[in-house]
């Protein structure tokens, strides 16, 4: 944890304490956030990533079945960034359509990588139905734990059926939180950490009723398989996607997949506010 991050909880422990929350959640709220890098334009650093325009293809790839989202450049995400299994170099390229009616769930070709070194050319997607998104660059990057969102962290805490009492906890945690500049930075491209999402959190969504498990007292609603999965990436489609309103799309992997390279088990999840 760099010291910004640092000095971010104990400023959070300090203003918990002071609005009375109990101990016990607050170091909870602390253990469970996750290390994430967030993306934006600007600035003059090295190129982080690139969205929109045409993907770089290595020769004789299959034309991925939607448009192209982005390409992370992963020696750019410094080590301990996120707490993800990511390859230490090479390519990531995210795909995504804007159809929050279409495929939500395992997406065989919605990521690749591109290992360092691999010959690749520029790979115009046939996609009639839509132009490439707009090109820019990401060169402005921000480290930072990223807390679960409040129903996220109040249904993972106490179990399927969280009293009125315990989602308000969960609430003036996030305040807390808030308060302390514990908010995500304005950003394009998320990579690890916990999900913001205008309606349903897509690692609950992946995980499915049958790995999450009601919480012992003071335990972790968490099936055996629950933890696996994690995070990969959200896109905020902003003003790239103009028939969505505050649109994301999320990828979704579990970390032995992501340590396995199996980039063809990541799930996808679309939506709108």
């Amino acid at each position: 944890m760099t010291d910004a991050s640092t000095d971010r909880v104990n400023r959070f422990r300090v203003g918990a304490a002071s609005r009375g929350l109990p101990s016990e959640e607050v170091e909870e709220w602390i253990r469970v956030a996750r290390p994430a890098v967030y993306v934006a334009e600007g600035g003059d650093g090295p190129l982080v990533a690139r969205v929109g325009g045409d993907p770089m293809l290595p020769h004789g790839t299959p034309q991925p079945s939607d448009p192209f989202v982005a390409s992370v450049d992963l020696a750019a995400i410094p080590s301990g960034a996120t707490d993800l299994p990511l390859p230490s170099d090479g390519h990531l390229l995210l795909f995504s359509s804007t159809d929050v009616q279409g495929i939500d769930g395992q997406v065989s070709d919605a990521v690749l990588y591109v290992p360092a070194g691999t010959p690749t050319t520029p790979s115009p997607l046939e996609h009639s139905w839509r132009v490439p998104y707009r090109p820019r660059e990401l060169r402005t990057a921000w480290h930072q734990p990223s807390a679960q969102m409040p129903e996220s962290f109040a249904l993972d805490r106490w179990g399927e059926f969280p009293e009125d009492e315990q989602f308000e906890l969960a609430d003036e945690l996030a305040d807390a939180w808030a308060d302390v500049g514990g908010y995500r930075p304005s950003w394009a491209l998320q990579i690890g950490g916990h999900p913001v999402s205008p309606q349903n959190d897509p690692v609950h969504c992946a995980r499915g009723p049958e790995e999450a498990a009601p919480s012992a007292p003071g335990g972790t609603a968490h099936g055996e398989d629950a933890d696996d999965w994690a995070l990969l990436a959200t896109w905020w489609c902003g003003d790239d996607v103009t028939e969505l309103d505050s649109g994301v799309a999320h990828w979704v992997i579990r970390r032995r997949d992501l340590a396995d390279r199996r980039f063809d088990r990541v799930h996808r999840y679309v939506e709108m506010a």
